[in-house]
């Protein structure tokens, strides 16, 4: 099933921001939601980027502040980002939520909600044809303070089809 809708959550948002790569996610998908609440926490940051910045213009995105959390979701006690996130993509279920927290990603497991996270847009983009490297992008993030281990990644470029150079 290809993924056109997503509902993002912050830290995917930030990693993609910081690594110059949030451009990734308007060329994937026809319609992204980000709830008022993400949006909120991203922009109280000081050290907000240009690209978040240029993101938030960015016509496919749509800042949403109307999300009702449900109790299956409240019983978590998640952050307030990823229940919103979760909220809105059990709502509706054309969405995916784009979300990297672990117990996030438990409770949408748990809920039956489609899920991705940072690097799961990454290799959509790979086999879509957006992006030409999987381990380029992986390295950007990595620099912008996303830890991967060197493991996942070379399983993650293997997987994608990309030879790593260990030089």
């Amino acid at each position: 099933m290809r993924i056109e809708r997503v509902v993002v959550n912050a830290s995917p948002l930030i990693c993609l921001c910081k690594s110059d790569l949030s451009e990734i996610l308007p060329a994937l998908f026809t319609d992204i939601i980000v709830p008022a609440a993400v949006h909120n926490e991203i922009i109280a940051k000081e050290d907000i980027t240009r690209a978040c910045r240029l993101f938030f213009a960015h016509p496919h995105v749509k800042i949403v502040s109307d999300i009702v959390i449900p109790l299956s979701v409240m019983s978590w006690d998640l952050g307030a980002g990823e229940s919103v996130v979760l909220s809105h993509a059990l709502e509706h279920p054309e969405y995916w939520a784009v979300i990297d927290d672990r117990e996030a990603r438990k409770c949408a497991a748990t809920l039956g909600c489609r899920c991705t996270g940072t690097v799961g847009v990454i290799l959509v983009a790979k086999r879509r044809g957006i992006i030409s490297s999987v381990k380029d992008c992986l390295t950007k993030l990595q620099d912008a303070g996303l830890w991967l281990s060197q493991d996942f990644v070379s399983d993650l470029c293997l997987k994608a089809g990309e030879q790593l150079n260990n030089d």
